[in-house]
């Protein structure tokens, strides 16, 4: 149902739109360092120091340095695997080198390191129940070997679920960032102006009314790409009526920097969100890397995965594919979007509106869920006293076809 997007709201990289989009760093493995470190060290710190507890329970000598000394010497030098707990020790030690080993130095980027650690461990703990006297010393008897059980399914599902799925998504969008910028210093090289971009000419209220076809030198357009202007103006007019009504915006949320999301009900459209913020930048720089260059999305949008301008129907109308990253891990499934967009220049403002549509370069995918856009865009609003600064607007309406699951 249309309204499914307010969990998948894109959250839009201010800090990138105010240095240009030029942010194109490696994906870091600092995040998957650490935190196999500090799980698999907090838990040999853990059982390392449980035995020795253990012991001095045993021995009523818990306030004494040598019980200390004579239970820890029975749980490692006079070692035996049917009372003593150090091999356990031993194991989550064997499981932090392993993992440390494949992941933070070799850096490898496959579950099968985890997923032999996690059998090795898991087969040990088994036995070690069976065949040992562990059920015999009391609660901890039982309570170490599901503890040591636990964690080794925690740290595969975390790495395997969180970890892994994380750094192979920022290695796309890296790869896809690098991929832009390439193509943009070509494309574009040198300091950027205003005669770089295709800009459409600048509109004026009440002036989109004139004919698809006036104007010497503007070729005749077809009854599709008529049809493809006329969704254009109609996505335009739904966008300008959203903004005539900003009292009527509901709060949602905001955050410290400023950035405010709203939801607005549309008639035959539904809940629409709308993200309000203020940049530390000029709107004509703005206007530039979002608006005219739909293509650089995928460089402060985390959650496209693809761009594509697949026609330009004329000045203000342009036809675009985008490809919407899975989430939850690949619980929900990549969406793909055809859109009609019309951009607009006006003396306060730059609108790019859209909404969905179909074409024939793009007919659905079964790779894809195709989802369904209702009218949004991107608003520019220009600071009268401060050129150098701008306030971004947002709207998105948004259809993901997320099946509803019945009971």
């Amino acid at each position: 149902p249309r309204g499914t997007a307010s969990r998948w709201l894109p959250l839009l990289s201010l800090d990138c739109l105010t240095r240009g989009c030029q942010d194109t760093s490696l994906p870091r493995t600092g995040l998957r360092s650490t935190n196999l470190f500090l799980t698999d060290h907090q838990t040999a710190v853990s059982l390392y120091q449980l035995p020795g507890q253990l012991g001095c329970v045993q021995t009523n000598s818990l306030k004494t340095k040598d019980g200390i000394q004579k239970n820890l010497k029975n749980e490692i030098i006079n070692y035996n695997f049917k009372t003593s707990f150090f091999d356990i020790f031993v194991l989550a030690f064997f499981r932090f080198f392993v993992l440390l080993l494949a992941y933070a130095v070799v850096k490898l980027r496959h579950w099968w390191v985890i997923a032999v650690t996690t059998l090795v461990s898991s087969a040990f703990l088994i036995v070690k129940v069976i065949l040992s006297e562990l059920l015999t010393k009391g609660a901890f008897g039982y309570l170490l070997p599901i503890v040591s059980f636990v964690i080794a399914w925690l740290e595969t599902w975390f790495l395997d679920f969180k970890v892994l799925t994380q750094e192979a998504e920022e290695e796309r969008w890296y790869l896809a960032a690098q991929a832009v910028a390439s193509r943009s210093s070509l494309l574009y090289p040198g300091a950027l102006s205003e005669g770089q971009f295709y800009s459409p000419p600048e509109s004026f209220a009440g002036s989109d009314n004139e004919s698809d076809e006036e104007g010497a030198g503007r070729k005749a357009l077809t009854a599709q790409e008529k049809e493809y202007v006329r969704q254009g103006k109609d996505a335009m007019e739904v966008v300008d009526q959203i903004l005539a009504q900003e009292e009527n915006w509901k709060f949602e949320k905001n955050n410290d920097f400023g950035d405010v999301v709203y939801t607005f009900e549309i008639p035959f459209h539904g809940k629409t969100f709308i993200l309000k913020a203020f940049l530390q930048c000029s709107a004509e720089t703005v206007y530039q890397e979002v608006i005219l260059q739909p293509e650089k999305m995928i460089l402060w949008n985390r959650t496209v995965a693809a761009c594509q301008i697949l026609q330009r129907v004329e000045d203000n109308t342009i036809i675009s594919y985008d490809v919407a990253a899975g989430a939850a891990g690949g619980v929900v499934s990549p969406r793909d979007f055809v859109n009609v967009r019309r951009i607009e220049r006006r003396r306060d403002r730059y609108i790019s509106s859209g909404m969905s549509t179909t074409h024939s370069l793009k007919p659905p995918l079964s790779k894809y869920v195709r989802g369904e856009n209702g009218p949004g865009g991107f608003i520019v609003l220009k600071c009268p006293s401060n050129p150098r600064v701008c306030t971004f607007i947002w709207i998105l309406n948004t259809d993901l076809k997320v099946k509803a699951v019945c009971c």
